[in-house]
């Protein structure tokens, strides 16, 4: 069926539900977002919103060469960058954007510092260079999308990988940038390409080709010829290299990797034969998530992501000794970065209590740590909150699935609550020990508990369970949910009755669907930016990530999948959907387009049922500034206490 005749179809059956899709919507106008049906926000509610809506993060991004770091963090709407002299030293920024800011990075060799920026999230970044004072320099092409970048050693050459409109290939292009006008094209890639490191010769450049979330082929560039050599081992057998550096002056490279194990380890390649010697444990059970090497090429620091925790260590390559880094909160991994000189360890962290802050081990004092941040809650005191639990719940075909719960803090342990069941997006994401001050307001706000739930497909969990929502088996992560009712209804302290769903992007997907199966088990739902119908997701989303999300979803031009699609779309099961829903959306968003929300908004509506509706003219896929967060969590907050009767 062609995308037209479906839509000939929807206006069909909207056109039969006339009295009710006809109705004028209320509508009203709040700073640069747009509300349907949504009432006026009690301002108990506001100020409730704020009490959580007021912290401040810091997050790592890099040292300069006088020992001070940068950081990003908000004093105003977004985060922007700045700069910390010294433990406990304060905040000076740098920038002063309305939009946020992406990624900061410092030059090699200077105290300048390259930053990457978008316009209302539209995510077609930008790359600039600028000094600790003074005006930024735009490096890159207005209308281009640009990424993945890496400087050569002493910070004379950038290679990074650009986009242009309706192209799914990528072009590596090289700078000095010191000198925007030195730009030019290395290479026209094809497919989904980005740098990963420069020789220190600046004669090559590593490349990772994305063929999809579950496997990566690595290139190496020629920079003076243009020619591009795929590393043969890396394409024998589909795997995952992530994180890829030169090591040993170009005779090995060094990578992430999940090559012949369920979990991704770290581990040094031969360049020629592709044989690997582990630097992270070969019998390590959890993956490693990101690492760092000292410039002197033989310090090493990993971090494992451990059941959702970041576990940090260091490795040193001469000795082969392998230690933890203690003293630390149990959180998330913000940032890591060893100090040029390799003697420190930068280290940032994001907990379930706090938003986020910066420390540093001194490796020549065995490790000692020193805060470097402290950020501010706002008026929360952090022994109000709430401690997520780890639990696991059994799947319809025996599956263990984990979950982290939040319960409102100091409530007696038998005191029944509404449920609120929040689901990442990704799909290969997970969701984490970190700073949710969603999920806090939910539970100590509203007096709901909230359980995030890591269904298959997820992240963290080694190879074998990321995979097991894949194509045609998509509805078996829907099934986990069901799943996961069936547990709810078992717990004395949680009201079956009383139980909604929420989620964003691919947990937008998951909340609909859900919707559509389990609709009488449910109060109603929640979604941001998520995918109504797969078919017209996959030809509208940008060019240049649409192979990389066929290879996850499937392929909607081979017909066996496309029926999957039209069998599993909420839009096309849209008429089971009884309870009532809140759809929330950016205009700019480039990945999953505004079109997925309004024709899933106008579905709901044509069946009679209630929507609410939210769109900013001003983000993209995820709601960057804060104001438009608040106006979120604001409306949010009312539907939820209406579906609860609270």
């Amino acid at each position: 069926m062609s995308i037209a005749l479906r839509s000939l179809l929807l206006a069909s059956l909207l056109a039969s539900t006339a009295t009710f899709a006809q109705s004028p919507v209320p509508t009203r106008q709040v700073g640069t977002a747009t509300l349907e049906n949504v009432p006026e926000i009690p301002a108990e509610v506001k100020e409730s919103v704020q009490r959580y809506q007021n912290y401040r993060e810091a997050i790592f991004r890099d040292w300069l060469p006088d020992g001070s770091m940068l950081i990003t963090t908000r004093f105003g709407a977004t985060n922007q960058i700045h700069r910390v002299a010294a433990p406990g030293a304060d905040r000076t920024q740098i920038t002063f954007f309305d939009e946020p800011i992406a990624d900061a990075e410092t030059i090699p060799g200077t105290d300048r510092i390259l930053f990457q920026r978008d316009t209302g999230g539209d995510e077609w970044f930008q790359l600039y260079t600028m000094g600790l004072a003074g005006q930024a320099v735009q490096l890159t092409e207005p209308g281009t999308r640009n990424q993945a970048y890496a400087f050569s050693k002493d910070g004379k050459l950038l290679a990074w990988s650009r986009a242009i409109k309706g192209s799914g290939d990528y072009a590596i292009l090289t700078a000095d940038p010191a000198n925007p006008a030195s730009r030019r094209v290395a290479y026209q890639g094809t497919g989904a390409i980005g740098v990963a490191d420069v020789s220190s010769d600046k004669g090559k450049a590593l490349l990772e080709r994305g063929i999809s979330n579950r496997e990566t082929r690595l290139s190496v560039l020629d920079l003076a010829s243009g020619q591009a050599t795929e590393l043969p081992w890396s394409s024998d057998k589909p795997a995952r290299y992530e994180s890829a550096r030169f090591a040993r002056n170009g005779a090995g490279i060094v990578a992430i990797t999940d090559l012949g194990s369920d979990v991704r380890r770290l581990v040094d390649i031969d360049v020629a034969t592709g044989k690997r010697n582990p630097i992270s444990p070969a019998d390590l059970k959890w993956d490693v998530e990101v690492y760092d090497i000292a410039d002197n090429g033989t310090t090493y620091a990993y971090v494992v992501n451990e059941d959702g925790y970041s576990r940090i260590w260091l490795y040193d390559q001469a000795s082969g000794r392998r230690s933890p880094i203690t003293g630390l909160p149990d959180g998330v991994l913000t940032g890591l970065n060893f100090s040029p000189d390799g003697g420190k360890l930068a280290i940032s962290l994001s907990t379930a209590k706090s938003a986020g802050d910066v420390w540093v081990a001194d490796l020549a004092n065995n490790g000692t740590i020193t805060r470097w941040t402290s950020s501010e809650l706002g008026p929360i005191d952090p022994a109000s909150l709430s401690e997520p639990q780890l639990i696991r719940f059994k799947s319809f075909d025996g599956l263990s699935v984990p979950a982290f719960v939040y319960r409102p803090a100091g409530l007696p342990a038998d005191a029944k609550t509404p449920v609120v069941i929040d689901i990442h997006g990704g799909p290969e994401s997970q969701t984490r020990p970190r700073w949710n001050p969603i999920s806090q307001q939910m539970a100590n706000a509203i007096g709901a508990t909230v359980i995030l739930t890591n269904v298959r497909g997820s992240d963290g969990y080694g190879t074998r369970y990321l995979n097991l929502d894949n194509g045609p088996k998509r509805e078996d992560s829907v099934k986990d949910i069901g799943a996961l009712l069936d547990w709810i209804a078992t717990q004395p302290n949680l009201d079956k009755e009383k139980v909604a769903v929420y989620g964003q992007s691919y947990g937008g997907y998951m909340s609909l669907a859900v919707m559509t199966h389990y609709s009488d088990r449910l109060v109603g739902g929640v979604e941001r930016y998520g995918i109504s119908d797969f078919i017209t997701f996959l030809n509208n989303t940008e060019a240049y990530r649409r192979d990389n999300r066929r290879a996850e979803y499937g392929d909607e031009r081979e017909p066996a999948m496309r029926e999957v699609f039209k069998r599993i779309n909420p839009l096309a099961n849209v008429t089971k959907i009884k309870k009532p829903m809140l759809v929330m959306q950016g205009a700019n968003d480039p990945r999953v387009p505004k079109s997925e929300s309004d024709q899933v908004v106008a579905g709901i509506r044509g069946n009679g049922v209630e929507a609410w509706y939210v769109v900013y003219s001003d983000e993209g896929h995820g709601f960057l500034k804060k104001h438009n967060n608040d106006l979120r969590r604001e409306v949010e907050t009312v539907f939820l206490r209406k579906l609860f009767g609270s």
